[in-house]
């Protein structure tokens, strides 16, 4: 009787935690059925759109391009010290372009005040124009962002940011160039 006690001891127990296996399996799913629908969507509205041509320039027109502040964060992976870049706290309405190449980013209708002292998104203008890789940098893992047109740095995306995409897209303010909602250029879908 003994052995039967403690044979049936540890079946319920095995079974207890294939049910707490299953429920955290359950949970993980759903949560990544949530957060992906976002990622779903973005996939269906590029459906038959076309990747931005590549711009590619060595390295001495770069420099001839842009200040030395703009070549040290969009060509050398630098970044702006926090709170201090012209966009952070910016509130126009309009179109961040990249400095380098002119492809419309962000709009301020995704522009939102994370409190990490740079400019941050939640979506990009077109997900086409903003491509990801990942930076093993400085001893972390984390998603640089970049132009997809001229592969200009960025800055980098963060999965904490505001719904619907839950994602914080932080960029250095030096990497924009900014403008208004009254001026049309080609880049931009106003």
């Amino acid at each position: 009787m003994a052995v039967f006690m403690v044979e049936r001891a540890r079946m319920k127990t095995e079974w207890n935690r294939v049910l707490v296996a299953m429920l955290a399996f359950s949970l993980v799913l759903a949560v990544g059925i949530g957060n992906g629908w976002y990622e779903i969507a973005q996939a269906e509205e590029n459906e038959g759109k076309k990747m931005p041509e590549k711009i590619v320039k060595n390295d001495e027109e770069w420099r001839k391009l842009l200040t030395e502040e703009q070549y040290d964060v969009t060509r050398q992976k630098g970044t702006e010290r926090a709170f201090t870049g012209e966009y952070w706290n910016f509130k126009g309405e309009g179109v961040y372009l990249c400095v380098a190449c002119g492809q419309a980013l962000f709009r301020s209708d995704s522009k939102y005040d994370s409190g990490s002292g740079w400019p941050s998104f939640w979506q990009p203008a077109d997900t086409l124009n903003v491509g990801e890789v990942t930076d093993t940098s400085h001893g972390m893992v984390r998603t640089e962002v970049v132009c997809s047109r001229c592969n200009a740095h960025l800055g980098h995306v963060f999965p904490d940011g505001p719904k619907p995409s839950g994602q914080r897209y932080c960029i250095n303010s030096v990497s924009l160039k900014f403008v208004p909602k009254s001026e049309k250029t080609d880049s931009s879908k106003d």
